[in-house]
């Protein structure tokens, strides 16, 4: 039986480099994991008045679900301002609610940020590491996953250079001997 894995992509852009090297990666999983892309951009903000049990948004119990199927989230986030974008923080608060039944407890998690520049998302990769602490996503380590320069490595139908895969082999390697602990 295959194991499910969340990929949720920080930005919302069509081409953004984020998902690009998200498609990369969920290339490399095992034959016995089955990676899916879990949408963040349809997620109302969150509120607790609009998530009420009598009327609880379709989008939050689907996103929910698909989360709670998951084995692990494996995180590709850019940058925003020294963090994470908006709508991956919309969506790790609307996955840990209600209080008590978070989608995300012991989900094994890995986060990898990416850039265009040289510091490769550092301030995203360790801003989301925060949450996951307290959501209880035991998180993978090593090796740290900063795609910094990703411009330099993508080529135009968004596969990246030969010497990045076993960068991301190597990620995604490590990723799945930590599943196989949960």
């Amino acid at each position: 039986m295959s194991k499910k894995i969340a990929v949720l992509v920080g930005s919302l852009r069509k081409g953004s480099y984020s998902k690009q090297i998200a498609k990369n990666i969920v290339k490399l999983f095992p034959s016995d994991y089955e990676p899916e892309f879990v949408e963040i951009g349809n997620l109302p903000l969150y509120s607790e008045d609009i998530d009420t049990p009598e009327n609880v948004p379709a989008a939050y119990t689907e996103f929910r679900n698909k989360i709670k199927e998951a084995s692990g989230v494996v995180f590709v986030t850019p940058e925003y301002n020294r963090s994470i974008p908006g709508g991956l923080k919309n969506a790790i608060d609307v996955g840990s609610r209600p209080y008590g039944q978070s989608a995300w407890d012991k989900k094994p998690a890995a986060v990898i940020s990416v850039s265009p520049g040289a510091i490769s998302g550092f301030g995203a990769n360790h801003a989301l590491r925060q949450s996951l602490v307290f959501l209880n996503m035991p998180t993978l380590q090593q090796p740290e996953a900063y795609i910094g320069n990703v411009t330099k490595i993508l080529d135009d139908e968004g596969n990246v250079a030969q010497g990045t895969v076993g960068f991301l082999q190597s990620i995604v390697d490590a990723y799945v001997d930590l599943l196989k602990k949960y």
